[in-house]
């Protein structure tokens, strides 16, 4: 169990005691530490767990998409948004907060990122004047045009080492996860 470790007060602060919290003294713990070793029994464990290396492969997706995205001043969520506009005529941000699986708020802000790049722009939804639709502008299409070749240089170097017939195998399998897959 972590449990904070009291100590006394500096100098000058009389009966005065202060906590380290238990997850200060295990990062310090952890950070004197050797390097991890791969071959440790607990890691050949983790690279057992499929939903591990998922996890593994989204960072490393996103680590690569945002370094490409980056000059932009853009993230992939940013693109994510502008990728969903490009299939729809609009969409309202409850929307595209259930459709991404984003949180409502942190939809707010990508909207209102790209409205300052001109990318996207809010506009009344044409059944319902008090409700305002999220459109790709034409700026927004042409950013897009332009970072295709780049997901396609991620792709390639994410999926290397698979053969044409196991990507489109992985491709596949991962469309059928999230389609069928809890929300």
């Amino acid at each position: 169990m972590l449990e904070s470790v009291r100590h006394t007060a500096p100098a000058g602060r009389t009966g005065a005691e202060t906590r380290e919290p238990a997850i200060a003294r295990q990062d310090n713990a952890v950070n004197a530490a050797a390097p991890i070793d791969g071959n440790e029994p607990w890691m050949r464990g983790l690279h057992a767990d499929t939903g591990y290396l998922l996890y593994r492969l989204g960072l490393r997706s996103g680590q690569l998409f945002n370094s490409f995205l980056q000059e932009s001043g853009l993230r992939l969520r940013h693109y994510a948004v502008l990728r969903f506009l490009a299939t729809a005529e609009g969409a309202l941000q409850r929307e595209l907060s259930a459709r991404l699986g984003y949180d409502p708020s942190a939809i707010v802000g990508l909207v209102d990122d790209l409205e300052k790049l001109g990318f996207a722009e809010r506009r009344p939804a044409p059944d319902d004047r008090r409700s305002r639709i999220v459109v790709l502008t034409g700026d927004g299409r042409a950013f897009l045009r332009g970072t295709d070749e780049a997901g396609l240089r991620v792709t390639n170097e994410l999926l290397g080492p698979l053969d044409p017939a196991e990507r489109e195998t992985l491709h596949t399998l991962l469309l059928r996860v999230t389609e069928d897959g809890p929300s």
